[in-house]
């Protein structure tokens, strides 16, 4: 009985710490820098639930336009593959979008009414909504390839490693990779708790003062991504000098192994077409205006997956397909929205500090199935991967819809106060499953493995986008739900005191079962589709 126990726990553990290096740390410091970026998600809510009166539909709209910007991948990750030496350029650029998304939201909480001299505070609201994603995406892009640099190519002796070293550090460094963005989120939850601490009893002056706080307090973000990549110059340039000084060849050390990227024009003509037909449609205020740039944004994707599928076999163009489609659905199943968000604040009674435990919660217990279903997605196929992915996000839908319907009501008297509504929401992961996280990892390790080595990060980019669409299609989804199952939460004149949208959570409950069956139908039905067809993976 010990002995599996120690091996489960040396192959969970002490095999991951084996395999860490020091390379490593530049590219999970941005990733880190992604996951602590969401230190204002809760703040943004209750600024968002206090001060603007925008509905759950226009909220998950923007949160489609909020997600574009990641399409913007397949361009930027084509970029770095050519400017390889100079791609930290890039993280210094979002760095600097971030902070003046920050700076903006900053300014709103302590400012308000000198900033709507100059434009209405929604404006700048949605203006630094959008502001933040443009930075990250470029962070992301260039950490991606940082991930495919970091991984040494040869020995301590100068040797090269063999490729079965090579595909356990790789694998390891995408896992590591998830686990420093979840990581991010894990220690915004702990912030958020201390922070938050009694919030709810201030008034709304104090309050503004602690939201501001937590936008001061998210100014870090940008000095750790730039950190990462001073980081990694110091780290090349010592390595350089240690192989000079024993005498070793330093080629793979200063210049990317395999031939010059050649410059594809297709790759910007199609970042240059999302981006006018994004803005065509969206000044001109077309009818179906993010309908028309999902689809849009969808064939320029796919286009430029034909192109890039051209550097595989015709077996892994296939995989890689079917592999991308199941990620695709697994991710663009939607989410209840808002809504579900203020039911838990009104209905509940769930305060600022306690959604921050429950994001703590959530981030732990990422980080928890990552280290110990990494072996396991190792071993197994992808497609049991994300089989067993699937069931467990339909498990942890279930939370949400019993608090609805007041199973709390029943359990609370039965176990003397103790299963009570807040018991039962720690059980949840709030409004976004962190699962969509680790389902990118066997992707990402496949890519890492089996991509051209002059095209990794233009590989990165173009499957990242097309998985980061999905989110779009989430986004979609979800305004669709919540336009046919209306949730209002009640909204008052801060002049007057007057109730101008009264609360309506009566159809909240379907729209929960809805997303809950979706949850699971969707992927497992793709699932069964894609591996009764051509495209089927057996990796």
């Amino acid at each position: 009985m010990i002995a599996p126990v120690a091996r489960w726990i040396d192959a969970t553990l002490f095999d991951l710490a084996r395999q860490m290096r020091w390379s490593y740390l530049p590219p999970l410091m941005v990733y880190l820098a992604y996951g602590v970026s969401t230190i204002t998600g809760i703040v943004g809510t209750f600024f968002v639930k206090e001060y603007l009166g925008l509905s759950a539909a226009f909220l998950a709209g923007l949160g489609f336009w909020a997600g574009l910007p990641w399409a913007l991948k397949m361009p930027l990750g084509h970029l770095v593959d050519i400017i390889w030496r100079w791609k930290a350029l890039l993280v210094w650029l979002g760095a600097a979008l971030a902070a003046c998304s920050l700076s903006v939201m900053y300014l709103l909480v302590t400012s308000p009414e000198a900033m709507a001299t100059i434009m209405p505070v929604e404006a700048w609201f949605v203006g630094a909504t959008l502001l933040m994603p443009c930075g990250l995406v470029l962070q992301d892009a260039v950490a991606d390839a940082m991930s495919v640099e970091a991984v040494p190519t040869h020995d301590a002796a100068g040797q090269p490693l063999d490729e079965h070293t090579s595909r356990a550090l790789h694998t390891t460094m995408q896992t590591l990779g998830r686990i420093a963005l979840i990581g991010g989120t894990l220690i915004v939850s702990a912030i958020n708790i201390t922070v938050f601490a009694g919030v709810e009893d201030l008034p709304q002056a104090m309050k503004a003062d602690v939201y501001a706080r937590i936008y001061a307090i998210a100014m870090i973000v940008p000095v750790i991504s730039v950190s990462g990549v001073i980081l990694a110059a110091w780290q090349r340039r010592r390595a350089i000098a240690r192989a000079e000084a024993l005498g070793q060849d330093t080629a793979h050390l200063i210049a990317r192994p395999g031939p010059p990227t050649q410059v594809n024009p297709w790759y910007f003509i199609g970042g240059g077409a999302f981006v006018v037909l994004s803005l065509g449609v969206g000044l001109l205020k077309v009818p179906f205006a993010q309908e028309i740039v999902f689809a849009g944004s969808m064939a320029i994707v796919i286009f430029l997956m034909r192109q890039l599928m051209q550097s595989l076999s015709q077996s892994q163009a296939r995989m890689l397909v079917g592999t991308a489609l199941i990620v695709f659905v697994f991710r663009a199943v939607p989410l209840p929205g808002p809504g579900a968000t203020w039911f838990v604040i009104d209905g509940l009674g769930f305060d600022a500090q306690f959604l921050s435990v429950l994001g703590l919660i959530a981030a732990v217990l990422t980080l928890v199935a990552m280290l110990v279903l990494r072996p396991y997605m190792a071993e197994r196929r992808l497609t049991r991967v994300y089989l067993t992915l699937t069931i467990i996000s339909g498990i942890l839908v279930l939370p949400n819809i019993a608090l609805y319907y007041g199973i709390q009501n029943i359990t609370a008297p039965l176990t003397f106060g103790i299963v009570d509504a807040r018991f039962i929401a720690v059980l949840d992961t709030a409004a976004e499953s962190p699962l969509s996280q680790i389902a990118l990892i066997p992707m990402l390790a496949w890519i890492a493995r089996n991509a051209p080595d002059n095209l990794k990060a233009t590989f990165f980019a173009v499957m990242a986008s097309f998985s980061n669409l999905a989110l779009s299609a989430s986004a979609l989804g979800t305004k669709y739900l919540n336009e046919v199952f209306l949730v209002t939460r009640e909204v008052t004149d801060p002049e007057t005191g007057d109730i101008t949208v009264p609360a309506d959570y009566s159809e909240l409950g379907l729209l929960l079962i809805t997303v809950g069956v979706l949850t699971v139908a969707l992927p497992l039905t793709t699932i069964w589709l894609v591996q009764r067809s051509r495209i089927r993976t057996s990796d």
